[in-house]
């Protein structure tokens, strides 16, 4: 099934990268998992767009997902997380369209120091609805034809886009980002398989949630 999870920009700084707007679709996964999906989700998003190239496009694979990320020569990223069924040329002329919306409307001058509190920019929320279903995304792709899909960098792991002698667990670990839940939990999801991933109570019909170690 295809599905898109979660849209941000950030402005990619020169010792970090600052979260600028997000938005995310999380009723998949069960109401108590979804403070932590969203944090992970947050954190996996800004630990790729630092180590990103500027005008450099990435799509990373972590476990059940794609992490789609664009880092514009101005500094300013946009990051789709979707299941590993969303068109990856359909994603980034997403990222691209969200960026350039989000330019016309927010100065350049307020992106080193902003904040989702500062920032007035509240479209994304209406991008993640209409484009759960690729299709819709059909005029945009016609439109990007200069979106050259054999130079999007593909990764397997987060690992693989870490610098040398960086390590997961330890960014994890020592995050001032993630909550004391979010990191036991990660710990005892690494241990779980995708497929071990907890479901929803039976008999509220809804389906199985999806993992959550990203």
């Amino acid at each position: 099934m295809v599905k898109l999870f979660a849209l941000s920009i950030f402005h990619k700084g020169a010792s970090e990268a600052r979260l600028l707007k997000t938005t995310a679709d999380l009723q998949s996964f069960s109401f108590f998992q979804r403070g932590t999906v969203n944090e992970f989700m947050t954190f996996a998003s800004k630990t790729i767009v630092e180590r990103t190239q500027p005008a450099l496009r990435q799509s990373v694979k972590q476990d059940a997902y794609m992490c789609h990320v664009y880092v514009r020569a101005d500094s300013l990223a946009g990051v789709l997380i979707a299941d590993h069924e969303y068109p990856h040329r359909v994603a980034h002329t997403l990222i691209t369209k969200i960026l350039d919306d989000f330019t016309a409307k927010v100065s350049a001058d307020q992106w080193p120091n902003g904040t989702e509190a500062t920032i007035s920019f509240d479209l994304l929320p209406a991008f993640l609805a209409r484009y759960q279903n690729p299709v819709e995304a059909d005029p945009l792709t016609k439109m990007q034809n200069d979106l050259d899909e054999t130079k999007i960098i593909l990764k397997n792991t987060i690992e693989a886009v870490l610098e040398r002698g960086e390590k997961l667990d330890d960014m994890v670990s020592k995050s001032e980002k993630l909550s004391l839940q979010s990191k036991a939990f990660y710990k005892t999801a690494k241990r779980l398989t995708p497929a071990a991933a907890s479901p929803r109570q039976a008999g509220d019909g809804s389906q199985p949630s999806h993992s959550l170690l990203l």
